[in-house]
């Protein structure tokens, strides 16, 4: 045989030997594959829709003075987180001292007026004492014992009216005291000035503002909804939300607004939120996703979503059957979390491959995790 001859005879070898490679592979791959399985189940299903909304806080406002005067200076910048009854403005209080000063001097004034009817009415009735003891002699006037009791009843009736006189000094003096008082303007409730009213100097009116406070603390969401949809939210109803920054939470209805916007046909819900992490700090009108419930939960046959496979002709999953992986097409419905709402194909309690089903074939063995006589299976396999 010539040298060309034995060139051509390896190279029809090489070739057999490459084209024999794939049929060894495919012989090992018909042992048993190693997967995972999930059951299919049944759980309920909550429909929802989306609905924007924005946070809200409960506590909002300007806060106002109670007294007028001129703004001695003002202790907080737009910016500065206050607590409740934290100063927020001075004003001038000489002129509300003087006042003061002058119900207090006035009040004590009317105190010594009553002590001076008291004395009065004392000495009246010491003399009438006086004209009874002498009835029964020749000195006793019974015009004068009857002046004299007329003259005891005017002077009670001067006391009754200085009593009431003090009581109106008494509550005018209070007045006072508490314009003082109130010359500090303080927070009511905690929270962050938003805007800043006045500045030193300024003359301000009674219910004036002077600073505007956001309480960041107490913060709730409201959301339009449309009336037809409200049914479903009963108070306590839990709904999932979305910030703006991507970040999910939950949110349990709080109230419905019995107020429906006639142009927009929508009612205000107010939710109460429970925030977890998120990627930005929160702000009083930020926008919130919702997702609402459209209707009563149903309970629903569901498949893992890993174990759907999509094909031209519709969706696929290999079922487990007698230890084998088995081709099944399926119909499928609406997401329910990470997994898929199954309209046909399947019923409660398949095993459903979830991994390693991408290189299955059907009908090739398979062993999975609490598979019955998993290794036996394998060793048959392999002999």
């Amino acid at each position: 045989m010539s040298v060309k001859s034995f060139a051509h005879l390896g190279s029809v070898l090489a070739v057999l030997v490459v084209v024999g490679l794939p049929a060894a592979g495919a012989r090992a791959q018909d042992g048993p594959a190693r997967v995972e399985v999930d059951a299919v189940r049944t759980e309920p299903l909550t429909q929802t829709m989306p609905v924007l909304g924005r946070i809200v806080t409960r506590q909002q406002g300007p806060v106002a003075a109670r007294v007028p005067g001129l703004v001695d200076r003002v202790a907080v910048e737009v910016g500065d987180r206050v607590k409740e009854g934290d100063p927020l403005v001075w004003l001038d209080d000489e002129p509300l001292s003087f006042e003061r000063d002058l119900a207090q001097a006035e009040y004590g004034g009317m105190l010594a007026e009553q002590e001076t009817e008291q004395a009065q009415l004392k000495l009246l009735e010491d003399e009438r004492a006086r004209m009874v003891k002498l009835e029964d002699s020749a000195a006793f006037s019974r015009a004068q014992l009857i002046d004299k009791e007329n003259e005891i009843k005017v002077a009670r009736s001067r006391i009754v009216a200085a009593a009431a006189r003090i009581q109106q000094h008494r509550v005018m003096l209070q007045l006072r005291a508490r314009d003082l008082e109130d010359a500090v303007i303080k927070a009511p409730f905690a929270g962050v000035v938003s805007q800043r009213q006045v500045s030193a100097g300024g003359y301000i009116e009674a219910g004036d503002p002077v600073v505007t406070l956001i309480d960041d603390k107490q913060l709730e969401i409201e959301a339009e909804v449309p009336s037809d949809r409200v049914a479903g939210l009963a108070p306590g109803t839990r709904v999932s939300i979305t910030l703006d920054d991507g970040t999910e939470h939950e949110a349990e209805v709080r109230a419905v607004v019995p107020e429906e916007n006639p142009l927009t046909r929508t009612r205000a819900v107010r939710l109460t939120p429970h925030f977890g992490a998120t990627n930005k700090p929160l702000a009083v009108a930020q926008s919130v996703t919702l997702e609402l419930p459209v209707g009563e939960p149903r309970r629903v046959v569901t498949v893992n979503k890993d174990g759907v496979i999509q094909q031209p002709n519709g969706a696929v999953v290999y079922l487990v059957e007698k230890e084998a992986a088995a081709l099944r097409p399926v119909q499928l419905g609406e997401a329910v979390g990470a997994r898929f709402e199954v309209l046909g194909g399947l019923e409660p309690g398949d095993l459903v491959v979830v991994r390693g089903n991408e290189r299955l074939r059907p009908g090739q063995p398979i062993t999975y995790p609490g598979a019955p006589s998993a290794d036996q299976g394998g060793k048959k396999t392999e002999s």
